[in-house]
């Protein structure tokens, strides 16, 4: 999934990194029986109460928990989560577990990487926006958290971005939206500044 926003001549494209997506089964899962039938599993019920079960294509990993619920990571797409649920699906089949409902899939949290195609000074802006932490000492991006829609990016000085917290296509295409906005007003008003100081000298 690539989301692609024209805003003031510049492109932004977010690319969808990860789809973090929960369903239930509505069926018991004896998980030992699975973590015995399948190979590609990790079952530590001492420390996890859950199951891994790794997807080969499209890469993933499926948390199974024995209420039949699942949460489903390293999707790129709503298509492959519902594939991957389909396979883990199949394979409980194996151990005599049939789901006869059409789970439905319910996303979580969308992981989106991009650009502003802006260069940055993270210092002004952590001034200029609202809702911003930024500590260079301990980590080189600004932390901007967008309330409508919910949706926290990380912000780097060469203008690339990571954005967390929707969950949908439109959310996110909202959210990209707003940060445009924010940001290039935020700039407008560091630049407008900048020339009033300038001008204030100019008079002394």
């Amino acid at each position: 999934m690539t989301v692609a926003k024209s805003s003031e001549k510049k492109d932004t494209t977010l690319k969808v990194q990860n789809i973090v997506a929960t369903t239930s089964l509505e069926k018991d899962v004896s998980l030992t029986k699975l973590a015995r039938m399948q190979p590609n599993t990790e079952y530590n019920p001492d420390t996890f109460p859950g199951l891994v079960l790794r997807v080969a294509k499209p890469k993933s990993a499926v948390l199974v928990f024995s209420s039949g619920n699942l949460v489903c990571t390293g999707t790129k797409s709503v298509a492959q989560v519902k594939d991957v649920v389909q396979q883990v699906i199949q394979k409980l089949k194996k151990i005599g577990v049939n789901v006869t409902i059409k789970p439905k899939i319910t996303v979580q949290n969308i992981v989106a990487s991009g650009a502003v195609n802006l260069d940055l000074n993270l210092n002004t802006l952590a001034l200029e926006l609202e809702n911003t932490e930024y500590e260079p000492e301990q980590f080189p991006g600004l932390v901007y958290k967008l309330d409508d829609p919910t949706a926290t990016f990380l912000l780097f000085s060469n203008g690339k971005l990571v954005c967390t917290g929707t969950k949908n296509k439109a959310q996110l295409d909202d959210s990209i939206v707003q940060l445009n906005k924010n940001v290039r007003a935020a700039l407008k008003r560091i630049k407008d500044l900048a020339k009033k100081k300038a001008a204030d000298e100019d008079e002394f």
